[in-house]
């Protein structure tokens, strides 16, 4: 004969069930909260040059004005535009037309039936507040595009990051691949000393390597933001060399037994199995030569017509230091490229970044 279960232990392990569902669930709750707070952290200049980017320049300086973009409300009475106020009258609140503005009185009419009696309102009407609309302000794209000839400056900068960043890529694969496949006396000793680069301050060469473009009358030109990296890249080598490490050898054999050589293995093997190590360099450095400023401003400073987004922004930030709303469109404009980019890559960007930086 079966023993039937206590019902109070059943309670009791019921309660137990629940209690530890609550707390994965409280444990979980806290979790996305705290994410939702540290994305909304991260995320608030770029809310604040939205929301200032598509904000009136008079709304800035005006007393009163909201937070979001808005305008002063208006309505129309007998042909006229007359401001909008909210008026306090028998305990409510009600947005009316000033039609009539006086000392200790004031004639108020309702927007919404124009046609009405018309109604005195005893107090000052400059203590009421202004009634405000949502209106963003689109024209300030308009104006940002219009005046530093946005398509231009984007031209350039686009075609100096994407060359840029071919250059560094190629270079930074074929040196990778060298450290990663071949063997060869001091290669350990070479790879310390590439790596030992990467701690060098720019401050340190910008002289020499200045004199030399000079020299070589590149100045003014595009080709000293395109050339060195040619060169590879000492943090480019090292992410795309542990990339390469972990493609088995035996891809490389079974290739040399069909008679392919190291550049036919490089082409064929290595690189279509190294695709999210190779997004991630070349966002790396297509971010970096997208932001970059001061070489551009070294070596472009009197061409205008060569000149990158960075440069043009920080000499239309200097001429419209009192209009925020034109120099936060412009900045907001320079962004999208680069945040697109990211978010159209952003699986193998972030599979690259992990299998080269962490877990090899």
């Amino acid at each position: 004969m079966t023993a039937k279960a206590d019902p109070r232990l059943r309670s009791f392990g019921e309660r137990g069930a629940i209690a530890r569902s609550y707390r994965r669930y409280l444990a979980r709750a806290s979790l996305t909260l705290f994410a939702a707070v540290l994305l909304g952290g991260y995320l608030l200049p770029m809310l604040y040059m939205l929301n200032t980017s598509l904000q009136q320049p008079s709304q800035r300086v005006t007393a009163g004005a909201p937070v979001y973009p808005a305008v002063p409300a208006t309505g129309t009475y007998q042909g006229q535009t007359y401001p909008i106020y909210d008026v306090p009258i028998n305990g409510t609140t009600r947005e009316l037309m000033l039609t009539e503005p006086g000392r200790e009185s004031s004639t108020f009419v309702d927007p919404a039936d124009a046609s009405g009696t018309p109604i005195v309102w005893q107090g000052r009407w400059r203590t009421l507040s202004q009634s405000w609309t949502f209106a963003p302000e689109i024209d300030n794209f308009t104006t940002v595009w219009t005046q530093l000839n946005f398509p231009r400056l984007l031209f350039n900068t686009a075609a100096i990051a994407i060359l840029s960043t071919l250059a560094a890529v190629l270079s930074s694969a074929l040196v990778a691949y060298g450290f990663a496949r071949f063997r060869f006396p001091g290669k350990n000793m070479m790879f310390v000393i590439l790596l030992a680069t990467i701690i060098l301050p720019f401050q340190v060469t910008l002289i020499p390597t200045y004199i030399v473009f000079t020299k070589l009358g590149w100045n003014g030109t595009w080709l000293p933001l395109i050339v060195p990296h040619l060169f590879a890249n000492a943090f480019n080598v090292f992410l795309l060399r542990q990339y390469f490490l972990s493609i088995p050898r035996d891809l490389d054999e079974a290739a040399m037994m069909d008679g392919a050589g190291p550049f036919r293995i490089l082409r064929s093997i290595i690189l279509p199995l190294s695709v999210p190590a190779i997004t991630a360099v070349s966002l790396f450095h297509f971010f970096f030569s997208w932001n970059d400023f001061f070489v551009p401003l070294l070596y472009l400073s009197g061409k205008p017509e060569l000149q990158t987004l960075p440069i043009a922004i920080q000499q239309y930030n200097a001429l419209y230091v009192s209009e925020p709303t034109l120099i936060q469109a412009a900045a907001l404009m320079t962004m999208a490229v680069p945040v697109v980019v990211f978010f159209l890559a952003q699986r193998a960007f972030m599979r690259g970044v992990v299998i080269t930086g962490v877990e090899k």
